[in-house]
């Protein structure tokens, strides 16, 4: 059966606020807001969840061994843009210690993080993952990592706007975002 398309935003519906998404629940669902629009997504199923966790493993234990920063799963968003609010989920994000946001921040933290990883799922398009690419960047993330499991590869794109492609036999690589942090693509695929 033919993944579901991603759900396209009413663009006759009133904005929605960062503020009024934090309130809203949809069961079995998950929501970002794009420019004012409400997403709304099918959970993205096993193989997704499955790179996922391995990959938030090994670069948490890599941010803690070195006291570089905290990541974050998927259930985390951010205000990433304003009048009309944006607030993506990534799939896994790290934060520099630095810029930690403060931990008992009640909502999404009004900034972008630092590494950005999109695990693609069946439902995924090209034309809306570069734009999630995009809103990730001009908010300021540094390095965003695109896991793409069909075609066993990882898309890098940097904030200085050069790109790369790695492929199942390559290093994830946290340059000088996260550095230390190697990972080969095959091992977490």
């Amino acid at each position: 059966m033919p993944a579901e398309p991603a759900y396209v935003p009413d663009m006759t519906q009133p904005l929605v606020t960062a503020e009024e998404l934090l309130h809203t629940s949809i069961p079995h669902k998950r929501t970002e807001l794009v420019r004012g629009r409400m997403i709304v997504r099918e959970p993205p199923g096993y193989q997704h969840g499955r790179i996922t966790a391995e990959l938030g493993f090994l670069l948490t234990r890599h941010a803690k061994d070195t006291h570089a920063g905290q990541v974050v799963s998927g259930d985390t968003a951010f205000h990433i843009a304003s009048d009309p609010d944006t607030v993506r989920g990534p799939d896994i994000a790290f934060i520099r210690s630095e810029r930690l946001p403060d931990p008992n921040t009640a909502g999404f933290p009004a900034l972008a993080p630092d590494l950005v990883v999109e695990v693609l799922s069946l439902s995924d398009r090209a034309g809306e993952t570069l734009a999630k690419v995009g809103d990730w960047l001009d908010a300021g993330a540094h390095l965003v990592w695109v896991i793409d499991p069909e075609r066993r590869l990882a898309r890098i794109y940097r904030a200085d706007g050069s790109e790369s492609i790695v492929t199942a036999d390559g290093d994830l690589d946290g340059e000088t975002v996260l550095p230390g942090f190697h990972c080969p693509v095959g091992a977490i695929l």
